[in-house]
Formats: structure tokens, sequence, C-alpha cells
């Protein structure tokens, strides 16, 4: 079974975008449901199963406040970094890089979770 993070991220002006995560795959779109087409696109068609969670972004025990504050800040320094066509430091791009990981795995912690709460 595939599991999808999907993820929404505070962009310009109050905006949300929304990231999709899976199998090291990753896509961005203005709702859920467009991160989560974009993403469909990139998996491989043997992999009907797709068990989708969508973050809300609050804090727990998976993925806590400051991890989620420093993801938001350096999401910010990696679009403002895009916008210039330059790329963030090695150091803020494994940081960065290692907190989507992190939260994928909580994601992937909070499904688990859930599947065994609920009657899936």
């Amino acid at each position: 079974m595939t599991k999808v993070a999907i993820i929404p991220v505070k962009i310009a002006q109050g905006r949300t975008s929304y990231h999709a995560i899976a199998n090291g795959k990753r896509s961005a779109g203005a709702t859920a449901g467009a991160a989560l087409d974009a993403l469909a696109v990139q998996l491989p068609t043997d992999e009907t199963n797709t068990l989708v969670i969508v973050q809300h972004f609050r804090p727990d025990a998976w993925f806590t406040a400051s991890q989620q504050q420093r993801l938001d800040e350096l999401f910010a320094r990696w679009r403002a970094a895009r916008d210039h066509d330059v790329t963030l430091d090695p150091y803020e791009q494994a940081e960065l890089e290692s907190l989507i990981e992190a939260e994928l795995e909580a994601a992937t912690r909070r499904s688990a979770a859930l599947a065994d709460s609920a009657d899936l």
C-alpha cells in the first residue's frame, strides 16, 4: 500500500500550498487534491492501493511545534532562493530535506495510529 502525506505549507500573503509526498516523490498544488493528482502521475501504475493522510500541521507526538516552525522557515528561504535562481546553502538544504523526511515519517506513524484505531 502506498502511503501519501499531504502537507499544507503557508506561502505569500497568507495563502496555502499543498505538498504531497510518497515513495521519494514530491509534488505541490494549490489544493490537496491538485497535489495528490500531480503525485499520482509519478507513481507506478501497479500501486493501486493508496492511503492518504492530510496533515493539518498541528504539533503532535511525531512532529513538534519547533520542527514545524523550522520547516516553515526553511521552506520560506527555499522559495526566496528559488525565486532568485539560487539554491540554499548545503547545510540548510540538508536540514530542509531531513525535516521533510521527518514529517513523512510522522505522517506514516499517524496513518498507522489511525489504522489501528479505525475499522479500515
